[in-house]
């Protein structure tokens, strides 16, 4: 039997290029490959780096849908249905909001596929597939993935997860949609195994929250100590109530965090419960991060309720003041399932249904303090702003060491990303070892 595993292709932001979508293969579907028995045919396809080709021979497909993929998604389940193959589909999106795929696929899998995978392939082996398959929690099972032979059309696949979940539900995050898979953190051994089979010096963990239980990241990080290896993560701002830990993790290879500081408003922190975050805290962190060399990519949102026309320059001001590297800045958006989703519905403030639309770069809810066209431009002028000579210039960091790092992640990546986009399909980026490993700093 022939499997399917497909990535639809992902919806491209103003300021993103192409080097983005082509940064780093599925972990899900890398999962579900790993989960799937030996006597079956499994094809990872993803559309972000090659076309679907119909005509290829499947007896199931498996989808793995994100919130701004979900209509590429009904397309290519259309078709290969229309052709009288089966198709499934799972991931963060349906988990959340399964009903939003009703019709679309011949089944769904709710939460992970570690519980819900290999009973869907008993019923389809048995020709009784059910409309929907849902994770009991009946047990803690993370199994890795299968990343098989390094595919050379990603510039970074060394990526692994060591935990699923978060321990916070932060109103706007889908871990506050309901049956959002709890904290899972996986067994050290085998997180420590997974890098060593990468075989690569530098290493980009994608859990949610890297810090989840700080005990545990503790031991993990001591187990990884003999590596030898640089790596990369996503924390929350309490990072820095662990100094100890901050100290372990440059000891480990700790290269730049990704932080949800979200805003500097910390009315606006407390009216979305992300209770981790001390907006008056936020300063400590960065110095604490800088004063042992790790560089900083501060997330922020844009548009929740507190936020007016001034909120734009006032956190472009901040980071410049305290040399954050890297900004990944978002439009507040309303994923289906979310506890924000269900707010501004009943408020009825929610004017835009088109999913594509819901990838953080478009305004698709009435803003309370401003019009959706201040948020839409304030946004992308932000951006502009950040990553201007001028504030490039002015971020510079005090420490040498991460001046290079810093500044081929600030120009080659985001100013002038189209342009190295177009020079990858010169010189294959496999070519420039350097390049994913810089640019790995500040994703």
């Amino acid at each position: 039997m022939r499997i399917l595993l497909v990535q639809p292709k992902m919806t491209r932001r103003p300021m993103d290029s192409g080097l983005k979508s082509k940064m780093s293969p599925s972990l899900a579907l890398l999962t579900l490959k790993a989960l799937t028995p030996a006597e079956y045919t499994v094809v990872v396809l993803n559309e972000n780096v090659r076309r679907v080709n119909f005509a290829q021979a499947a007896d199931l497909v498996a989808i793995t849908v994100t919130v701004d993929v979900l209509p590429q998604a009904s397309v290519i389940a259309a078709e290969y249905r229309r052709r009288g193959v089966p198709v499934v589909a799972g991931g963060i999106h349906i988990s959340a909001d399964p009903d939003s795929a009703a019709g679309l696929f011949d089944s769904v899998c709710l939460g992970r596929a570690e519980a819900t995978w290999p009973a869907l392939l008993a019923d389809l082996a048995a020709g009784q597939l059910k409309p929907r398959y849902v994770d009991n929690l009946a047990d803690r099972e993370i199994r890795p993935p299968d990343h098989g032979a390094p595919d050379r059309a990603y510039i970074y696949p060394n990526i692994l997860a060591a935990s699923r979940g978060c321990p916070y539900q932060c109103d706007f995050c889908y871990n506050s949609a309901p049956g959002s898979t709890p904290f899972i953190p996986r067994p050290i051994d085998d997180v420590v195994r997974e890098v060593r089979a990468l075989g690569r010096r530098h290493v980009l963990f994608v859990d949610d929250n890297f810090i989840g239980n700080p005990r545990r990241t503790g031991e993990l990080l001591n187990a990884m100590l003999p590596l030898n290896i640089k790596w990369s993560a996503a924390v929350s701002a309490n990072v820095v109530d662990y100094p100890d830990l901050l100290d372990l993790m440059v000891a480990s290879g700790c290269q730049s965090l990704f932080i949800g500081f979200e805003t500097l408003n910390q009315a606006a922190i407390t009216a979305v419960h992300k209770r981790q975050n001390h907006t008056d805290r936020y300063a400590d962190v960065v110095e604490q991060l800088h004063r042992r060399g790790i560089m900083v990519n501060a997330s922020i949102v844009f548009g929740l309720d507190e936020d007016d026309e001034s909120v734009f320059e006032r956190t472009l001001t901040w980071m410049k003041a305290h040399r954050v590297e890297t900004v990944t800045a978002h439009i507040l958006t309303p994923y289906p399932g979310t506890a924000l989703h269900r707010t501004l519905a009943d408020a009825g403030r929610i004017v835009d249904t088109d999913l594509a639309h819901y990838d953080t770069a478009h305004v698709v809810f009435s803003p309370a303090k401003m019009t959706m066209r201040q948020l839409q431009f304030g946004y992308e002028r932000f951006y502009r702003d950040f990553y201007s000579w001028r504030s490039i210039l002015a971020r510079l960091p005090h420490d040498t060491a991460r001046r290079r790092a810093y500044l081929f992640f600030a120009i080659a990546y985001r100013k002038f990303g189209r342009i190295t986009e177009f020079i990858s399909h010169l010189i294959p980026l496999k070519t420039m070892g350097w390049f994913a490993a810089k640019v790995s700093y500040g994703l």
